[in-house]
């Protein structure tokens, strides 16, 4: 099932009714949770029957579509779900909140039916609420089986669609790439390029304090509050969909010109929790490192590419020449000297050679690569993945994201 996301402008009494549809599906799904708490046998076909009892103490749900009702319900039992899921992995868990808050609630979830779309008219029309113009920057593929509708904290609203795309496999490279991913380079792959970490929140850091400040300054509720308040959701927005393009192209790129790559399996919770360094911590998070093996991943399964982890133990200290063991490397040091071959290399590039071939011996049964003669990284900027020329050949990265 992929998603796509496309901005929708609907009309300031649109708006109005979608909130007020938001509003009540947000009283249903505390009405459903405070059944669930006060009777803990009910089970879900149980709390779906109540939403037609509830429809008669409040009328003003037969306003909203019904399968959205449906679908409030199915949200309430997902969250269930999941905390059991959590409880299960040893984790500490509470009781599921109500949603107390108005904003609370940023989703209507039209489920197989409710929705239509025009592609040529460039119209979506949604059961109970009209037709409103949609920006279709790319052509949809696959059956559409649903779609929600989001309203992000900056007041943009955007339809979500959610499709069955039939995998489309790409040619085959022949090719394998080994990735040691860092906050000084985002990405150190053994064919020596190193991915420049564009560190998005360093950038904007000083502006999204700025606007809190503001923001602090304001009386809550004010007209004037509410527009610093946007203000501070579009600085985080914009910083959110530039870290998005960049993770989506990069991944794109690697998915591309590879038919394995290899990764180390990161523990970035306990990376996080082990490093005193505020800095190092902050950075460590702006790099979003998980979030780029899970969206690689899943390009990767769609193109038929496979991605493999190995453990990340001793990458950094062993020689990808002799595998001789380095005992102690600071983080501070930056090239990797063998005492016992005498082999110099770059020490994330060091790392990406003994990534790939732990990935092909252990994942694959297959021998890794010599690195006699290998140069030290190609520093490749944030800029040239952006504007396609990610490598000096001008090899072509996508405009789009797939």
């Amino acid at each position: 099932m992929l998603a796509y996301r496309f901005r929708i402008y609907p009309s300031k009494t649109q708006q109005e009714t979608m909130l007020q549809h938001m509003e009540l599906c947000r009283w249903l799904y505390n009405q459903l949770l405070k059944a669930k708490r006060e009777n803990p046998n009910l089970r879900k076909y149980d709390t779906q029957r109540l939403i037609v009892e509830l429809k008669k103490e409040n009328p003003k749900l037969n306003s909203v579509y019904s399968k959205v009702l449906q679908m409030v319900n199915h949200q309430l039992w997902s969250n269930l779900t999941a905390l059991k899921e959590l409880k299960k992995k040893g984790h500490k868990v509470g009781k599921l909140r109500y949603k107390t808050s108005p904003n609370s609630w940023k989703i209507l979830n039209y489920n197989q039916s409710g929705f239509k779309l025009d592609e040529k008219r460039k119209r979506l029309h949604l059961s109970k609420i009209g037709e409103i113009p949609i920006k279709l920057h790319r052509r949809i593929k696959g059956k559409v089986k649903g779609v929600i509708i989001k309203r992000t904290r900056s007041g943009k609203w955007y339809a979500i669609f959610q499709v069955e795309e039939e995998p489309e496999p790409l040619p085959k490279t022949g090719r394998a790439v080994g990735i040691d991913l860092g906050v000084k380079h985002f990405a150190v792959d053994s064919d020596g390029n190193a991915f420049e970490n564009p560190l998005f929140l360093e950038k904007s850091l000083e502006r999204i304090k700025k606007l809190q400040r503001q923001l602090s300054k304001k009386q809550k509720g004010s007209k004037n509050w509410e527009k610093a308040r946007v203000k501070l959701a579009k600085a985080y927005e914009k910083l959110y969909n530039q870290r998005r393009d960049f993770l989506h192209k990069l991944a794109l790129y690697y998915v591309r010109n590879y038919d394995i790559i290899v990764l180390e399996d990161l523990g970035a919770k306990n990376i996080v929790e082990n490093n005193s360094s505020r800095s190092f911590r902050r950075r460590f998070l702006d790099s979003a490192l998980k979030e780029f093996v899970k969206i690689l991943s899943d390009k990767a399964g769609r193109a038929g590419r496979r991605v493999v982890f190995i453990k990340s133990a001793y990458t950094s200290r062993t020689c990808s020449r002799c595998g001789f063991v380095v005992e102690k490397l600071k983080l501070s040091d930056r090239v990797f000297a063998c005492p016992k071959c005498g082999v110099e290399l770059d020490r994330d590039l060091n790392a990406s050679f003994n990534i790939l071939k732990k990935g092909l011996d252990e994942g694959l049964g297959r021998p890794g690569l010599p690195v006699e003669g290998r140069p030290l990284p190609r520093v490749v900027p944030y800029q040239a993945v952006v504007t396609g020329q990610v490598f000096p050949m001008k090899q072509e990265a996508p405009k789009r994201v797939g």
